[in-house]
């Protein structure tokens, strides 16, 4: 059996690709290392965001639905993202940036059993800094162009929190499906390690009953965990087929090859490739500067611009 080396990357709702591209590179000092659109529906902008190259582990995704409405919280959806920064020293930097930017932020706190920030980004997604003591993604690399001091950057993603109703049904995907670790349980919440010991990979989930989450701006539509090649997708491929799960097949996204599905709560989860990788279609130096799309959308690409709207660099 092949083990899961931590999150892939997390896609999200956002209402204004202008404001969001602000806040991720400006607010957070991230890069954004692809412009892209949606492959389903290229009418709309899909931006990624993380480390210098867009290490799977770092990447914050996002689609602009200009009309999205307000979220309506509730059970059996994906309800914060943890990133770790190293160490409680940058949570205080963080908090008075914050405070400096009049960014919502909660004051540190522990969460996960770890030091920690909550804070809102400006769709009101909910995110949490997490110190790190050391941790970081997989193969975070360091981007020197960013505006925040190297000893405080956020290096990849960290705890994942997913809420559900059933707390076993979930449990038993991530446990018996893909061999995570239980490392703690309490009646209503358990943590789960892709690989025992490392947070990168850590999913955090809470049982709440309720109505379920209505999505809007702000939302979390699915979370990708990382396989390392086209071999081992083809044996979670049929793992989940075994499992009863309806699933997508395999797609070719170009920067990596994936697979979605729903478990028993509905929480939507993709498999994705490691490679190739944002630099098949561009220089390192260059990522994240202007429209790239895959082949198969190229022959659209006026088509593609005239449907989209410039998006504000300030």
């Amino acid at each position: 059996m092949y083990q899961i080396p931590g999150h892939h990357h997390i896609s999200m709702i956002s209402k204004n690709a202008g404001q969001n591209n602000h806040f991720y590179k400006n607010v957070l000092g991230l890069r954004r290392v692809k412009v892209t659109v949606n492959q389903d529906d290229p009418s709309m902008y899909h931006l990624f965001y993380g480390d210098r190259t867009g290490s799977p582990g770092t990447e914050l995704t996002f689609f602009e639905l200009p009309f999205a409405g307000q979220t309506h919280p509730g059970t059996n959806a994906i309800t914060r993202i943890g990133l770790l920064v190293p160490s409680t020293d940058s949570l205080h930097y963080w908090k008075a940036r914050f405070e400096e930017l009049g960014v919502t932020h909660s004051g540190i706190t522990m969460y996960a059993n770890r030091p920690a920030l909550k804070f809102e980004d400006p769709d009101r997604l909910r995110l949490v800094l997490l110190a790190a003591d050391g941790e970081k993604a997989g193969h975070w690399e360091a981007w020197d162009q960013s505006d925040i001091p190297e000893e405080h950057r956020i290096q990849g993603m960290g705890t994942v929190e997913i809420t559900v109703r059933s707390l076993d049904k979930t449990a038993g995907v991530l446990a018996e499906l893909f061999g995570y670790t239980e490392v703690s349980r309490n009646e209503r919440e358990a943590a789960f390690q892709s690989i025992g010991g490392e947070v990168f990979g850590e999913i955090l989930l809470k049982q709440m009953d309720g109505p379920s989450e209505k999505p809007g701006r702000g939302s979390i539509h699915h979370l990708a965990i990382r396989v390392k090649n086209d071999t081992e997708l083809e044996y979670w491929a049929d793992q989940v087929d075994k499992r009863g799960f309806h699933s997508s097949g395999i797609v070719d996204r170009f920067y990596f090859k994936s697979l979605y599905f729903r478990d028993w709560n509905g929480i939507l989860f993709e498999i994705a490739t490691d490679g190739p990788g944002f630099t098949v279609d561009g220089d390192v130096e260059h990522l994240g500067e202007k429209l790239d799309l895959p082949p198969f959308l190229e022959e659209r690409r006026e088509e593609i611009e005239a449907k989209l709207t410039p998006i504000d660099e300030g």
